[in-house]
């Protein structure tokens, strides 16, 4: 069934276009895009637009959250696994070296897609972009008070309930990544019951 092949190459490739899409199933592109707006229509995909240099935004499609459902899910319960075991034989501090260790690492990779970027809102989109693909369904808005960066889904949330280390070390990252400038506090948490985390990003005051 074609549908399921939509869904596995989202699944296995991640976000992608619709021409990518047609060219992998072999059909064409009115054929694709009507597919995907019937998946899209169904909550089972979603797409979002990426600035990737001149020329208009690039439109991607991937997996919701009921998309990805769909398949067989057993890496949280591993996670969670790994993580009590962790805890257990080695203790909390080699625990929390691992979660230093994987900040590190994630520091590293979003500094590299965001420093070429001066503007803050700029910066704020392009971590939104990353946040996406990365499953956390991630967007951004402008008020008067500055930027509202939300995640509409949370990809280790299973991991995020057993150790909430997790969740301030991206925290953590956002501050490093988004620069001196600004100020950054959650103001929603998945983990607390909220719908979504979300992070209010501001300019620090002149002193």
């Amino acid at each position: 069934m074609k549908t399921n092949k939509f869904l596995m190459l989202l699944k296995t490739r991640g976000a992608l276009t619709a021409a990518e899409i047609a060219k992998e199933l072999g059909m064409t592109s009115e054929g694709a895009r009507l597919q995907l707006l019937k998946l899209t229509e169904e909550g089972l995909i979603q797409s979002q637009h990426e600035s990737r240099g001149v020329g208009r935004p690039t439109q991607f499609f991937t997996l919701t959250a009921l998309g990805n459902a769909g398949f067989p899910d057993t890496h949280a319960e591993l996670t969670v696994k790994l993580i009590q075991l962790i805890k257990q034989n080695l203790g909390e501090e080699a625990l929390q070296s691992v979660i230093n260790a994987n900040e590190i690492s994630g520091k590293e990779k979003y500094q590299r897609e965001l420093e070429s970027l001066s503007d803050l809102e700029t910066r704020i989109g392009r971590l939104a972009e990353i946040r996406t693909r990365e499953g956390y369904m991630a967007e951004y808005s402008k008020d008067e008070e500055g930027y509202l960066l939300v995640e509409n889904h949370c990809p280790i949330c299973a991991a995020a309930q057993v150790c909430q280390g997790f969740c301030s070390s991206e925290l953590n990252t956002f501050k490093f990544v988004l620069g001196n400038s600004v100020d950054i506090s959650r103001v929603n948490h998945i983990i607390a019951g909220d719908r979504r985390c979300a992070y209010r990003i501001t300019l620090k005051k002149a002193s």
